[in-house]
C-alpha cells in the first residue's frame, strides 16, 4: 500500500497568522454575544462548560500541573484559570503566532509557555503533568493517507511512520484496511502520554465515527464513515480522527475511558430558532448558516477522557 504523509507543522510554524477562517467550537463560544451561546442550554463559554464537565469526572482541584497542547488563542485555559487560579499551567505550541496570542490573553496568570512539538517531548517531561489537554487539534498531527498518488517529498519520514504503524499493530492489536487513512501522529502522541503515566488526559477533534442522534436526523444528518476524512483548510489539510484506535491504546495502558460528543457537555436548546435553521436546505441568513454549522460540530466533534486506573 502506498501512503502519503500529511503534515501541518510547516504551516503552523511559518505561515499561520490568523485563526479567523478556522472557527473552532471553543472560539465560536468565546464572545458573550455569540449567536451559538443562544442555542445551548447554558449561556457560558466553552472553557467554563468543559471545566465543569471534567470536574464531575476528575477532581480538578486535586491536580497540580496541567499542560495544554496546541491551545489556540488561549480561551479555554483562560476560563480554567478564572475558575481555578491555583493550578500550575504550561501552554505548549509549535506556532510562534499562537503562543504570542496565548501570552496576551493569559497575561494575568502565572503560566509557563513552551514553543515545542509534543512529538519531540520526552516521556519523562510528559510525566510531570497530572492532566494533558489537547482540544480540537488532533487532526493537525501527521496522518498517513492511503492510495495517494501525490509525490510527498518526505519519503524518509513516511517510511519512519510506516514502521510505527507496525508497532501499533503489534502492541495494541490494531488493524487497518487497505484504503484506511491512519492517524499515526495522534496514536503516537497518546502512546507517549500513556507511557508517561499522566494521571488524566482529555482529547477532542472531528471524528470519523460519530453520527447524528435519531432525534435530529430528520432535520440535519450525517453518518459515520469509519475512515479518517480530509478537511481542506487554508494552507493545509487536516484529517478527522478514528477514536476507537485511541480508545484501544488507552485501555491497554490501564486507563478508564469515557467517549462522547460535544453535545454531551454542550447540550442544545432545541428551540424554534434552531429547528427552523436546521430544516433549511439553504439558510436565508448568516445566523442560520452559523447555527447549522455549529449543530453539525456539536455532533461531529468527539471527546475522550482518560483516567489512570
Amino acid at each position: 500500500m502506498n501512503y502519503f504523509l500529511n503534515t501541518t507543522g510547516n504551516y503552523h510554524v511559518h505561515d499561520l497568522n490568523s485563526l479567523g477562517w478556522e472557527l473552532t467550537v471553543c472560539n465560536a463560544l468565546y464572545p458573550e454575544t455569540s449567536p451559538c451561546r443562544n442555542i445551548l442550554q447554558s449561556n457560558s463559554s466553552f472553557g467554563i462548560q468543559l471545566y465543569r464537565f471534567l470536574d464531575t469526572l476528575i477532581p480538578l482541584g486535586q491536580l497540580n500541573n496541567i499542560i495544554e497542547v496546541g491551545g489556540g488563542l488561549g480561551y479555554l485555559m483562560s476560563d480554567f484559570l478564572k475558575l481555578n487560579s491555583q493550578i500550575k499551567v504550561t501552554m505548549l505550541d509549535i506556532s510562534p503566532y499562537l503562543l504570542a496570542k496565548q501570552k496576551e490573553i493569559l497575561s494575568g496568570f502565572n503560566v509557563n509557555f513552551l514553543e515545542k512539538d509534543i512529538l519531540n517531548m520526552s516521556i519523562d517531561d510528559l510525566g510531570l503533568y497530572d492532566l494533558v489537554i489537547m482540544n480540537e487539534n488532533l487532526g493537525d498531527l501527521p496522518t498517513l493517507v492511503a492510495n495517494s498518488e501525490i509525490i510527498s517529498g518526505n519519503e524518509k519520514e513516511t517510511i519512519h511512520f510506516r514502521k510505527i504503524v507496525e508497532y501499533f499493530k503489534d502492541s495494541y492489536n490494531l488493524s487497518f484496511s487497505d484504503d484506511e487513512n491512519i492517524n499515526i501522529g495522534a496514536m503516537e502522541v497518546l502512546d507517549r502520554i500513556c507511557k508517561a503515566q499522566c494521571r488524566c488526559i482529555y482529547l477532542s477533534e472531528h471524528s470519523c465515527e460519530t453520527s447524528m442522534p435519531a432525534s435530529i436526523t430528520h432535520y440535519h444528518n450525517f453518518t459515520a464513515s469509519g475512515n479518517p476524512e480530509k478537511i481542506k483548510l487554508k494552507g493545509h489539510n487536516e484529517y478527522t480522527i478514528k477514536f476507537s484506535n485511541l480508545q484501544k491504546i488507552a485501555e491497554t495502558c490501564n486507563y478508564k475511558v469515557l467517549r462522547g460528543q460535544f453535545a454531551d457537555f454542550l447540550p442544545l436548546d432545541l428551540n424554534q430558532k434552531v429547528l427552523t435553521a436546521m430544516r433549511l436546505e439553504t439558510p436565508f441568513t448568516t445566523e442560520q448558516e452559523i447555527i447549522q454549522q455549529f449543530v453539525y460540530d456539536l455532533y461531529k466533534y468527539e471527546y475522550m477522557v482518560m483516567i489512570k486506573i
